[in-house]
């Protein structure tokens, strides 16, 4: 027996004994046996982001900074880690980052959220306007978390595809922004996989007819040397996320989200009051504190980045894209999942895709230090051959 009253908004009730246990292993198995319909199709229709450890030699694959810390730098900074109290919480909202970062990007402290890794960020903006039956807009290829974020918010996705240059293709997605009025279009700048930065143009132009937010990614901003930051105070619409990643800080994500301050008066809400933990925190600091240091490693990494893709241009059979990020895309006439095999066979290991629509199969490698990136063409051309 079951029986009950609503006073106010809780129902207060009481059942019997023997009920008690019925209803216990009746609700045990009925959940256990329809997780599939307690999952938002969005996720059950979708695979998880891949990123697998594949033992290699040389790891070319995740447009890392290949360089670690010099020693003394390292020492430093764990120096710094040492003196943390482990057992007290970091602080909520990294607020004194905010203050610091905020006048190295020029920017008012209001502007500014950081976050785990710039991959939470776009989760927030995902949640925070994910009102029913809206939508995102997307170019592809791109950075596979803007649509995995997006599904698993609820959002309908819709996907134009690049020009034949990986530009781009601007007049369908001005019609798309005007007909389905999307509350986000991420773009990547320079973009991921193809390397290239998209024509600032062609992005002006949709942050002019966006009623939602644009949100320009730039990642790989220290190798492009291009930003939209300039641009916050032409355009309320404007968003820009920035990363400590590709710098020589991947394993301490660390994100950044730069737009208007309503906006992040709302993704605050949002956002998990201690999201970036204490160590983060204090790497973030200390990459202030040495920033020459690690923009001495970025210009290395250009010069090997002209130095590989000039190589891969002089080898027969191989159309390597212009590159303005810390890696190169490229396509040859064999197969390149073939060539993926054979480079892994001898311990290097790059990224292959296959992209939609019969746009044709590439591969995509990370530029490492010098010694790996003549590794890596010595083994290329030995499978080219």
């Amino acid at each position: 027996m079951t029986s009950g009253i609503w006073k106010g908004n809780l129902f207060l009730f009481s059942v019997s004994v023997c009920s008690v246990y019925d209803l216990y292993i009746c609700t045990k198995v009925e959940t256990l046996a329809n997780i599939k319909s307690l999952t938002r199709k969005e996720v059950l229709t979708q695979n998880a982001y891949s990123a697998e450890e594949i033992p290699c030699k040389i790891k070319l694959d995740a447009n890392e900074n290949p360089f670690n810390l010099p020693g003394p730098l390292k020492n430093e900074l764990f120096k710094r880690m040492k003196r943390a109290l482990l057992n007290r919480y970091p602080e909520a909202g990294a607020m004194k980052l905010r203050e610091r970062f905020s006048e190295h990007f020029g920017v008012k402290k209001d502007m500014i959220m950081l976050g785990n890794g710039s991959d939470e960020l776009i989760q927030i903006l995902c949640h925070t306007l994910a009102l029913p039956n809206a939508s995102v807009l997307i170019p592809v290829p791109t950075f596979g978390m803007y649509k995995i974020c997006s599904l698993n918010s609820g959002y309908e996705v819709i996907e134009v595809p690049t020009d034949k240059f990986f530009d781009l293709d601007i007049k369908p997605m001005l019609y798309l922004t005007k007909e389905k009025s999307p509350s986000l279009i991420f773009l990547s700048y320079p973009n991921n996989p193809t390397s290239n930065c998209f024509s600032q143009e062609k992005i002006e132009m949709l942050l002019e007819c966006s009623k939602g937010l644009v949100v320009i990614d730039e990642a790989y901003y220290n190798f492009s040397k291009k930003t939209f930051l300039p641009l916050l105070k032409k355009y309320n619409n404007l968003v820009i996320l920035r990363t400590l990643s590709k710098v020589g800080l991947a394993a301490m994500r660390i994100g950044f989200l730069i737009g208007p301050a309503s906006l992040i008066h709302e993704l605050d809400k949002v956002r998990l009051p201690y999201n970036l933990n204490m160590l983060s925190q204090i790497a973030a600091g200390f990459y202030l504190d040495y920033e020459q240091e690690f923009l001495a490693q970025m210009n290395d990494i250009i010069d090997g980045r002209e130095a590989l893709l000039s190589a891969l241009k002089k080898i027969k059979g191989v159309k390597p894209y212009p590159a303005d990020a810390n890696f190169i895309f490229f396509s040859c006439d064999i197969d390149p999942d073939r060539i993926y095999r054979k480079l892994l066979e001898q311990g290097i290991l790059v990224k292959r895709f296959s992209l939609a629509g019969g746009l044709g199969d590439f591969l995509r490698v990370t530029v490492g230090r010098p010694d790996e990136n003549e590794e890596f063409l010595k083994s290329f051309r030995k499978v080219i051959k």
